[in-house]
């Protein structure tokens, strides 16, 4: 049986000890427990800033706001250099400018956070009602080249950023465009079986769909499961921000295709349609990501509907801290193992995801009490 509070101080030891440890890096892999350090402008520099925000509003100690504190102004800084900035700038400035203006009223944050909102939104394609995903790829040999049409379900966790941008200002231009896109999401990637494409290519002039790409994913007609999560859980969060039921209904399809292709040990592989499947690597951050987007679907629904996925959310917690936490070693950076960044490529097989870590961290935080939302 879990511990909820026991995991919490593991977590926060954890986090302790990598304040000093990480001190300002921007880890995203870490192999045999220890951290890399990443520039500021790669899409997951957001993530250890958003762990440290958790640590500082769980308990008030300042040594966690303290290293918090120059994310997003490192991340200004960046912006007005040659950068790699895109669609995911939600997940760079969500855990680092806006949670910062909730806590600490700091305006610069907010400024910093109503800018990156602006960014995002710049990169609506009208013509196909979708946010652009990756900027131009200079190496013609490259399999992602000519991407200007292309949209990735990533991009579901990167909305709030234009939510909160729209209650933030009282402009609905930002809730039109988010809305806008998550339609899209909703017809042209969830399938009616709850899987969901990772990649959907339009033809950027006319908005014109053209079809599916396997990016991350086994194939273009599989389930890349972290993909999956990132809908499942965006989902959900549009439907907290909007209450329109269609985004919690696709949101409740989703997982209920993700809980029925567990493995045997209760966390998927890295994609649920891969074949064959022996041998095949797990995605921790995958059921890390969907154990939190579970519990935001479970807060949209009423009664017993809303307490199974509460349930099903514990399961996949308790599952990857007896199965893949590693609290034994105190100098283990990480909090989980067996995560698969993308294996299509051979990157990053079997290590540590500093998002993976991230979720896993937002989701017991939710469970033991923390009611401030970052995504």
């Amino acid at each position: 049986m879990m511990d909820l509070e026991v995991l919490q101080r593991n977590i926060l030891s954890r986090v302790t000890a990598n304040a000093s440890r990480l001190a300002d890096a921007c880890p995203h892999v870490a192999k045999n427990g220890t951290y890399d350090d990443e520039r500021i402008d790669w899409w997951t520099s957001g993530f250890w800033p958003g762990m440290l925000w958790i640590a500082y509003d769980l308990t008030g100690r300042t040594l966690f706001r303290d290293a918090a504190w120059p994310y997003d102004e490192r991340m200004e800084r960046r912006f007005l250099e040659p950068n790699r900035f895109h669609h995911d700038v939600g997940f760079q400035y969500l855990p680092t400018a806006v949670i910062k203006f909730k806590l600490t009223g700091d305006e610069d944050a907010r400024r910093r956070g109503l800018f990156a909102a602006n960014f995002l939104a710049g990169r609506f394609n009208i013509a196909g009602g979708f946010l652009r995903a990756w900027n131009e790829v200079s190496d013609p040999t490259a399999w992602n080249r000519n991407n200007a049409g292309w949209a990735i379900i990533d991009s579901m966790m990167n909305l709030p950023l234009l939510f909160w941008a729209s209650e933030e200002l009282g402009d609905p231009r930002f809730r039109h465009v988010a809305m806008a896109h998550a339609d899209t999401v909703l017809r042209r990637f969830v399938r009616e079986d709850g899987s969901v494409a990772h990649i959907a290519s339009f033809d950027p002039a006319t908005g014109a769909f053209l079809g599916w790409i396997g990016g991350q994913g086994f194939g273009p007609d599989s389930d890349w499961s972290r993909g999956a999560a990132w809908a499942l859980y965006g989902m959900a969060v549009a439907h907290r921000f909007t209450g329109v039921t269609r985004y919690a209904e696709a949101s409740r399809r989703i997982a209920d295709f993700f809980l029925s292709s567990l493995e045997e040990n209760g966390v998927p592989l890295w994609d649920f349609r891969v074949v064959p499947r022996e041998g095949e690597p797990p995605d921790t951050s995958a059921a890390a990501c969907a154990a939190s987007g579970l519990l935001e679907l479970a807060e949209a629904l009423p009664g017993l509907a809303g307490r199974a996925y509460r349930d099903a959310a514990i399961r996949l917690l308790a599952s990857l801290d007896a199965g893949y936490a590693r609290w034994d070693d105190p100098a283990d950076q990480a909090l989980l193992r067996g995560a698969t960044g993308h294996r299509p490529a051979g990157q990053n097989v079997n290590v540590s995801l500093i998002y993976g870590d991230y979720f896993f961290f937002e989701a017991v935080a939710k469970l033991t009490g923390w009611e401030r939302r970052i995504f």
